[in-house]
């Protein structure tokens, strides 16, 4: 299967992956590096409708997590320490996120016998702000964090939302388990 960077076997690929972390600088000498919520917001809603209007609901789900766990993974690479202790390492995801403007991370629960663990984030980038919809929306973040615990622990965790804003919540609650 191919990707946007060509075949997903090829250096291309990791090559790109590694710039989208290193030269932002380089090419927005006037802009700068960060960008408003809702350029994000237009560039993700948008993607989602297209991809349901082309494969279908539970297909962009997939999709979307799937992207998140990519990205989550290679946020792991790049910008974690897998080497750290759990503690210090969930604080180090919680600083990266607040410091890229990702999200504030709290862990209400982490269960390192079971893996079990059950997180939420706020003033996060996919829907801080909606109306109640009646479903949750934050599938890329399911995947994205589900990719930083896979790295991170070499297991198979499967992330669930299972409270959003677009449910009327003021957060938005993860529960992660291994497979």
């Amino acid at each position: 299967m191919e990707n946007v960077f060509g075949n997903m076997d090829s250096d291309i690929s990791a090559i790109l992956w590694d710039h989208l972390f290193s030269s932002v600088e380089g090419g927005r000498e006037n802009l700068g590096k960060e960008v408003p919520v809702i350029v994000y917001r237009m560039m993700e809603y948008s993607i989602r409708d297209i991809l349901i209007d082309m494969l279908g609901k539970e297909k962009m789900v997939e999709i979307i997590k799937s992207a998140g766990e990519k990205s989550g993974k290679e946020f792991f690479k790049r910008c974690l320490d897998g080497t750290l202790a759990l503690n210090d390492f969930l604080a180090q995801v919680q600083q990266t996120l607040i410091d890229l403007k990702i999200g504030i991370l709290r862990i209400e629960k982490f269960d390192e016998e079971t893996g079990h663990a059950v997180f939420t984030i706020s003033e996060d980038l996919d829907c801080s702000g909606f109306p109640a919809v009646g479903e949750t929306v934050c599938n890329y973040d399911e995947g994205f964090l589900a990719g930083i615990l896979k790295a991170y622990t070499k297991k198979e965790y499967i992330v669930t939302e299972v409270d959003c804003w677009a449910l009327g919540g003021r957060v938005c609650r993860f529960d992660a388990i291994i497979q």
